[in-house]
């Protein structure tokens, strides 16, 4: 119960601020999308560039843990894109976008703060680790896949170099990359600068969480929902569970392991409703698993923490 209160019930409840602010009309829509657009251009970038610049990368970038989460998110792709074509007949494409569901986890708007709120800011390491590769690895499977699955393969080599340009275009992967760059570099950012970007970086989460909230006013849980449900239990209960399991097989360490297991078990992220719609492929779907994902996840977050040690 103590996790519960004082770990997921403040992000959460910042979450909730944004939902019920919108829902009563008391910011609108427009401010939402400019909020998001802040924080995920921004704010989001300046935190991932600071933090990734000064990651200790032999250790951080440790293969046991990349290899547990991993593993666990192509696990949920696989079973997400199977079981929607062999058990509900859905499309390969509409299949291809449930699959996204279960393989993009909110590692970033959900997973960094319960992360430091559960372990402190010390344990972060890992997560900057896995958010490292985590858009580019999860967008580079999802559209490989949905270009086979609509094209049957012709023109993929083209696709690629549309992939690339496209992931690369991502504000999240330049901050990351230019974070690589300088740490590669050992380039040392004048005073001014760090004092710059903490401030933005201070921003990021809290302004994000409450955006989050109200871009969810906007999905609604209707249709599909046996569909949504084997979605959303892929996400929340599939996925770290297969983390788990790798994690303790291989040894990882406790710190690592923390972190792998809880960012998998975060609620599937916006942006597999974004992948979704980027195709018009089971939109309602996508979209349904963001909201009652993180609905639930406050249950099952708190379970893992539980259960972890």
């Amino acid at each position: 119960m103590q996790a519960l209160i004082e770990v997921i019930l403040p992000v959460f409840l910042v979450l909730g601020f944004g939902y019920v602010a919108v829902w009563r009309g008391l910011f609108t829509d427009a401010g939402v999308d400019g909020l998001m657009k802040f924080t995920q251009n921004f704010a989001i970038p300046c935190l991932l560039f600071r933090a990734v610049s000064t990651l200790d990368l032999g250790q951080s970038f440790e293969w046991r843990l990349l290899l547990s989460f991993y593993t666990g998110a192509v696990t949920g792709f696989i079973l997400g894109l199977l079981g929607a074509r062999l058990l509900f007949k859905r499309s390969w494409e509409d299949s291809v976008a449930i699959g996204f569901v279960g393989l993009f986890s909110n590692s970033l708007l959900l997973g960094l703060p319960i992360t430091e709120r559960a372990y402190g800011a010390d344990a972060l390491e890992a997560n900057y680790a896995i958010i490292a590769m985590h858009s580019p690895f999860c967008y580079g499977i999802g559209l490989t896949a949905m270009e086979i699955a609509r094209n049957q393969g012709a023109g993929l080599v083209r696709t690629a170099g549309a992939i690339g340009r496209a992931m690369f275009r991502n504000a999240l992967v330049i901050g990351i990359t230019l974070g690589l760059a300088v740490n590669l570099s050992g380039l040392t950012l004048p005073g001014v600068v760090t004092e710059a970007l903490d401030l933005m970086i201070r921003a990021a989460l809290p302004a994000a969480l409450f955006g989050l909230g109200g871009v969810l006013v906007r999905y609604r849980p209707e249709g599909d929902l046996r569909t949504i449900a084997y979605a959303v239990s892929i996400s929340l209960l599939v996925h770290p569970t297969v983390v788990w399991l790798m994690a303790r097989g291989l040894a990882l360490d406790v710190g690592p392991m923390r972190s792998a297991v809880v960012t998998a078990a975060m609620a599937p992220g916006v942006n597999a409703y974004i992948f979704a719609n980027m195709y018009g492929a089971a939109r309602r779907v996508a979209a349904s698993s963001v909201l009652v994902g993180t609905a639930l996840s406050i249950l099952t977050v708190w379970v893992w923490l539980a259960l972890l040690p």
